[in-house]
């Protein structure tokens, strides 16, 4: 929370745990690719958050492998696990208290895509959130916004006492839509909000129709200028630093970078930076 409160940029990374359904081999060798790149993220001071079957997809339970595999190695403290809605409500108790347990200092609970998946043990995420405060209130709670939709109404949940969260994530964005973010920001002054935010990249690694059209079921795609931008001869590094940029100019300084795999994401994260000047 001081890292997100103070001044200057913060840069963390979003993860995926390795699909459930891997065979054993595979599902082996996706964590051991995983922990490495855990351990060196977090040894250089990055922050990280674990995804809790993302876009609907079953992925292997975090925190059960976080511990037994990481061991010592680790600060469980510089990883912020997701927690999603999808679950039956006793679940996420258990969840909540095992990562307390284990040394995890805060987790980011989410109501998770209703259109896919198991259904949700609560129609919203804040109810859940307000039944892990009451359960376990030291816990830090991280809550969700959605710069593309309506800023006021977006601001107005977050500036809710009943959002009970610490910080919240943003919606995937780009520098094709740093105007909402723009605006986002603007309506965050206005309306006294002091929860800080942190802004979703996504790292783009090609512009294949098929991948950008799958990608806009979960989230919005600008697949037109995606596309340019990589008709125009640019990296998926530099498109994702060109968002960064463009995020930090608008003041959107704490961000959160997606999809850059399970293996060797430090040193993809490293080329970003230094196309970012950071």
């Amino acid at each position: 929370m001081s890292r997100l409160r103070g001044p200057g940029p913060l840069v963390t990374v979003e993860l995926r745990p390795p699909p459930s359904d891997l065979r054993y081999a595979s599902g082996v060798d996706a964590w051991i690719d995983l922990h490495h790149s855990i351990s060196r993220l977090a040894k250089s001071d990055v922050f990280v958050f674990l995804t809790d079957d993302a876009v609907g997809a079953r992925e292997e339970e975090n925190l059960g492998h976080l511990a037994s595999n990481l061991g010592h190695d680790v600060p469980f403290s510089q990883l912020v696990p997701f927690l999603t809605s999808k679950h039956e409500l006793e679940y996420c108790l258990k969840y909540a208290e095992r990562a307390d347990a284990l040394g995890f200092r805060a987790l980011t609970v989410l109501g998770g895509d209703q259109n896919v998946g198991l259904p949700r043990c609560f129609p919203h995420a804040y109810q859940l959130r307000q039944r892990i405060r009451q359960h376990l209130p030291r816990m830090l709670l991280g809550g969700w916004a959605n710069p593309h939709r309506d800023a006021s109404e977006q601001l107005g949940f977050v500036a809710d006492q009943g959002f009970c969260a610490d910080f919240y994530l943003t919606q995937v964005v780009s520098h094709h839509s740093a105007r909402a973010v723009e605006a986002f920001l603007q309506e965050a002054g206005r309306q006294g909000v002091e929860i800080p935010g942190i802004f979703g990249v996504f790292y783009y690694r090609s512009a294949r129709p098929e991948t950008l059209e799958w990608l806009g079921r979960f989230f919005p795609v600008p697949s037109a200028e995606i596309t340019r931008d990589f008709d125009a001869g640019l990296s998926p590094e530099d498109i994702c630093a060109r968002t960064i940029k463009a995020l930090r100019k608008v003041g959107a300084e704490k961000i959160y970078v997606s999809n850059l795999g399970q293996k060797g994401v430090e040193a993809r994260l490293e080329r970003i930076l230094q196309r970012v000047g950071l």
